[in-house]
């Protein structure tokens, strides 16, 4: 399987271009991150190309560019085990192309076995590190954390706790509140990388009729784990992505608005930057 974009190469080139003062991000879409430092190093988290399983899960925002337009890469981070966050069409050959290590709890390892990335996509086994909660990642002046992680539809998740000299950023991948406190006590958040979407009616993937699917943090949860993270900035992700699931993050402001966390909410879209 191969990945085809229409937004050409300008994205991996702007992130390979990109000279940032501190730490930039780089919204890919779905729970995808980029992080690029001011040393330059550069690291993927949860990237997905891939255009899902229809009619059961159908993408509905673009590829927004073919992973081996990926000139340089250090580490490329799986936050749990499903396909949208673990693809070997979308991460095998960013990890073959550059320098990049893949790093996964071990559910996520199993995947790049039974996919079977070192025969397909050539990479190589010493390129694939598992982890696991309390694990510290350092890559180039990045140092990342492994931290928990209440997502009940995964079998092993995590988070990661990215900190800089410019900030710290925590990418919850699909977790909802629950264990997200013990980071905030230890960490002094800056941005919180949460997973939000609506409950929807999705084609049961045994017998294909419509079930009612709740996958993501709705409103409430969000703003609930954004105040046990003690963040200062929220920024809701995958909203875009799944027919029947997708959400309008611009609601949060009236949900956070009365809580004194998150302070600021930053509302992007996919190959949006932010920095730190």
């Amino acid at each position: 399987m191969s990945v085809h974009s229409d937004w050409g190469d300008w994205l991996p080139r702007a992130i390979a271009d990109a000279e940032p003062d501190g730490l930039a991000l780089w919204y890919l879409g779905c729970n995808g991150l980029a992080l690029k430092s001011a040393g330059g190093a550069t690291a993927f988290i949860d990237p997905y190309l891939g255009t899902g399983d229809p009619p059961r899960t159908i993408r509905m925002i673009p590829v927004p560019f073919e992973p081996g337009d990926v000139a340089a890469a250090d580490a490329v981070l799986a936050t749990h085990e499903h396909t949208d966050h673990v693809h070997g069409p979308s991460q095998a050959p960013i990890v073959a192309g550059t320098d990049a290590t893949f790093y996964g709890p071990g559910a996520s390892v199993d995947v790049v076995h039974e996919e079977e990335w070192f025969d397909n996509w050539d990479v190589a086994s010493d390129d694939v590190e598992t982890i696991t909660e309390g694990n510290t990642v350092t890559v180039g002046d990045l140092t990342i954390t492994v931290g928990p992680a209440n997502d009940p539809d995964a079998e092993e998740p995590v988070s990661y706790v990215i900190e800089h000299e410019a900030g710290t950023v925590v990418h919850g991948g699909d977790a909802r509140p629950g264990d997200f406190a013990a980071i905030g006590e230890e960490f002094d958040v800056d941005l919180a990388v949460l997973a939000f979407g609506a409950v929807g009616m999705i084609p049961n993937k045994e017998t294909g009729e419509p079930e009612k699917t709740k996958w993501y943090n709705d409103e409430n949860m969000l703003i609930e784990a954004a105040g046990e993270l003690q963040v200062d900035r929220l920024m809701p992700t995958h909203w875009d992505m799944w027919r029947g699931l997708t959400a309008d993050p611009t609601v949060l402001h009236h949900h956070a608005s009365s809580f004194e966390h998150p302070r600021e909410l930053e509302i992007v879209e996919i190959g949006d930057r932010v920095d730190l």
